[in-house]
Order: structure tokens, then C-alpha cells, then sequence
């Protein structure tokens, strides 16, 4: 089994989806889509780098394992999945960005072969923690992990199964292409969504709070402090080091095809998280809508998965540690919250869920987005925000994509009904308690003014 995880992946931006920008280049990632089955509602418990980890590798959500944020150290009492799979028989091994409760990159429980960089690491020229010795290599950071990945491959001498952890820097900020690439999308007309505008249509009905983050880092206006002129060169780039990321993919599914090893072997793709490109004036993620909280997941096994479908449930990545541990015939040692997706893979008829819970807790590093909650069925989306004085939001998911319409004073019977379903699902799972942590690291509070001055 491999795990290929991204960062800042939004859902829509693969060249073979259908809300595609035009320009878009996936031709390894579309491979997948032709050869295998497209997760195509796939989404997040808490859009953010460090508790959609931890998410990954416990099953449980935020509030359950206990990384709010990007600031907090896994609890020593974590098990990692990648454990019980050792356990069982399986040879494991982790490539890349580990990011998840404290910056270094020592090896972490439940991987036999390690190979990760610091934090955020570098793009290019990255010093890797190869099993707790540092070495630095030349080259693009994707290629130098995924590099490390097929020689670790190769150099296999076990018969045992494995899992194969490969977990790419691309495609988060500040965005840089492989040499090859840059430049790739220079002549392009970056796509700017109709909610960007700064119209009061586009804010009617919306919490206050949106409209004031435009002005700040996550914010069009001011984005990462650099303001709204950067906006199209910052999305090129985007692209294009996603393109760099897509040939990488494209390097494991080919030695797996050239080793005999596919038909074998079962690949999973999936981002950490989305990433507004300018939705209702937003950048970045954290937020509930579609943009942030969905991601991009695709499953390849050639021989087992009927190629070119795609499932239409919501899956979760609290569900990834249950499936891979269901495919390896063993039981997960701490409670989960996810469950197994592998019936959905292999077209298999199952009771599956009719709701997903997201959470996310504020960040003292960046104030402006809220404390929020929110429940999304396959119809309605409720989102509740903590601690405000604003307004919570309803959407219609089906008939308002865009999630333009707040519906919350229209359909107030509706939205009462969502939120104890919410309040429900929060109670059974030990979620009612609001993490207070202490302030670690800078604070991104600037904004800019209406006078064009920062403040």
C-alpha cells in the first residue's frame, strides 16, 4: 500500500475534473481517475496541516487526539496506525512532510525506514532526517522524497507487505515550481471567482467577519501581507508546482507498473487540505467552505479497483488509518472515529454515513478566522461559529454550489435541527470541551485599511 499525501491541494484543481480551471495539468493524477475510482466528495475534519495529519494517522477527530493547531506536540500516548501495521507483518516506511506536533524531523513511532524534512522544509535543496541522521540533498524537494521512496522500494529485500508514507511539501506556499516548469503558465489569465468581487451582493448574508478578513493575511486585499497584486503570479506558481508534483506521482505508479508491483499494490492519493483561490475574498483554508474543507482523493489498484469510477459518498480523512488497516486484515488498537472506505473502492454495497463533522479551533498566529463547527449532509451545509456576535451560515449544497445563499434566517426551522444533529455528533465524540492553548510563535494581525495603509 501507498499513501501519497499533498499539502494544500484543493479539490477541483485535477485536469480531469470537471470545475477545472482550463489550464490545468494533471496527466498522472488524471491517470489515476482513468484507471481507478475518483473519490469525489472527500473532505476534512478540520482544514489545517498538523490536525488533518494527525487525523491521517489516528482516525479521530481534532478534538479527539488533541492537535488543534500547528503549534501543538502529539500526545505520547498517540498510536499511529502505521504501529498496527507493523505489528501485523507489514515493513513501513515515511517520505517527506511530517509536520505534526513539533517542527523537527526526528523519526516518529510506527515507521521502520524514515526520511523527513524540519516543519515546512525547503523546496529546493532539502536536509532530510534519514532514520536520526541528517543529510542534505540537491534538487527539488519533491523529487528528492520521492527519490528516497523508490530506492527505498528497490532496495527491498523483505517478502513482508509494506506501506509506503509519501508526503510531498507541494503545493503550499509560497509555491515554487521544479526549474522545468517555471513560467509554465506565464501567458495565462489567472480564473478569479465571481464572490472575489467586493460587492455587496457577494457579502449579503454573509458573517461580518469574512468581509474583514479580505483585508488581512488570508484576505485578497492583503494577502500574506504582500497585497492583491501578487494574486495572479502566487496562482501561476501554484499550478505550476503542482504540475512538478503531478511527474513525481506519475515516477511511483510507473516503477510499480515496471516492477511488476501493481497489480499488487494499492495507491491512494489525497490532500491535506483545500485552498481558496479567492472564494468570497479568502485565501488559504481553515474556513467550512467547499474550497477549504474539500480535497482531492483518488484510489489506483489495477486488477482490484474497476477503473474510471467514480463514488459520490462522503469520505473523511479520519477514514484513511480504518481502510488501509481493514485491507491489512487488522483491527485498530485506539478508538476511531473514521471507518473503513474500502467497500466504496471495491463497489460494494454499505450503509454508509449521511453526514460529516468539521471543527475548527482560532489560532492566536492568525486571529482573523473564528472558532467554528459545522455538520454537511449530501443536500445541507451548517456552519456554527463559537464566540461571535454574527451570523452562522445554511447552505443548500446542491443548488447553490458556490455557496452564495446563506439560508440561516430562511430556513430557521432547518438550521435548529442541523445544529443539534451537530451538538449530537460533538457530545458522543467528547467534543463540547474548546481547547484553550497557550500563544506560541508571531501573530499575522495586520490588515490593511481602507485608505490603502496597513494597521
Amino acid at each position: 500500500m501507498v499513501f501519497i499525501f499533498s499539502d494544500d491541494h484543493r479539490y477541483d484543481y485535477m485536469g480531469f475534473h470537471e470545475r477545472a480551471p482550463d489550464f490545468i495539468e494533471t496527466p498522472h493524477l488524471d491517470r489515476m481517475r482513468r484507471e481507478g475510482v475518483h473519490i469525489a466528495n472527500a473532505f476534512v475534519g478540520t482544514s489545517l496541516c498538523s490536525p488533518s495529519r494527525a487525523s491521517i494517522l489516528t482516525g479521530q477527530h481534532a478534538h479527539r487526539h488533541g492537535v488543534v493547531d500547528n503549534q501543538r506536540r502529539v500526545p505520547d500516548t498517540t498510536h499511529f496506525f502505521p504501529e498496527t501495521l507493523q505489528q501485523n507483518g507489514y515493513q513501513t516506511a515515511f517520505f517527506g512532510k511530517w509536520h505534526m506536533g513539533r517542527a523537527s524531523a526526528e523519526p516518529r513511532r510506527g515507521f521502520d525506514h524514515w526520511a523527513a524534512f524540519r516543519g515546512q522544509g525547503e523546496y529546493f535543496d532539502p536536509t532530510l532526517n534519514i532514520n536520526g541522521e541528517t543529510q542534505q540533498f540537491d534538487g527539488y524537494n519533491a523529487s528528492v522524497v520521492t527519490d528516497r521512496a523508490l530506492q527505498w522500494l528497490e532496495g527491498r529485500e523483505s517478502e513482508d507487505p509494506f506501506f509506503m508514507y509519501l508526503s510531498h511539501k507541494n503545493v503550499h506556499s509560497p509555491f515554487r515550481p521544479h526549474p522545468d516548469d517555471e513560467e509554465r503558465y506565464k501567458d495565462v489569465e489567472m480564473p478569479r471567482p465571481e464572490s472575489m468581487e467586493n460587492t455587496r451582493q457577494n457579502y449579503r448574508m454573509r458573517p461580518d467577519w469574512v468581509q474583514e478578513q479580505r483585508y488581512g493575511w488570508h484576505g485578497v486585499e492583503h494577502m500574506y501581507h504582500r497585497g492583491k497584486e501578487v494574486f495572479d503570479q502566487r496562482l501561476r506558481n501554484y499550478a505550476e508546482a503542482l504540475y512538478s508534483m503531478d511527474r513525481e506521482i506519475g515516477r511511483v505508479l510507473n516503477h510499480l507498473e515496471q516492477n511488476g508491483m501493481a497489480r499488487n499494490t494499492l495507491v491512494v492519493y489525497m490532500g491535506d487540505n483545500g485552498f481558496m483561490w479567492g472564494e468570497h475574498g479568502l485565501i488559504d483554508k481553515r474556513q467550512m467552505y467547499a474550497p477549504s474543507v474539500r480535497v482531492p482523493m483518488l484510489a489506483w489498484s489495477p486488477g482490484t479497483i474497476e477503473p474510471g469510477r467514480r463514488t459520490e459518498e462522503m469520505v473523511q480523512n479520519i477514514d484513511v488509518g480504518p481502510t488501509i488497516l481493514d485491507i491489512a486484515d487488522a483491527d485498530p488498537q485506539s478508538q476511531t472515529d473514521g471507518r473503513s472506505f474500502l467497500p466504496l473502492l471495491l463497489d460494494q454495497e454499505t450503509d454508509w454515513r449521511d453526514s460529516i463533522l468539521y471543527e475548527y479551533y482560532w489560532e492566536y498566529n492568525f486571529p482573523h478566522t473564528p472558532t467554528m463547527f459545522g455538520l454537511r449532509t449530501d443536500e445541507w451545509k451548517y456552519v456554527f461559529y463559537y464566540g461571535l456576535w454574527d451570523l452562522n451560515e445554511l447552505y443548500n449544497v446542491q443548488e447553490d454550489p458556490e455557496e452564495m445563499n446563506n439560508l440561516i434566517r430562511a430556513r430557521p426551522e432547518l438550521a435548529d435541527s442541523l445544529r443539534n444533529r451537530l451538538f449530537d455528533r460533538l457530545e458522543a465524540t467528547g467534543g463540547l470541551q474548546i481547547p484553550l492553548k497557550r500563544p506560541r510563535g508571531p501573530q499575522f494581525d495586520e490588515r490593511k485599511l481602507p485608505d490603502g495603509s496597513a494597521q
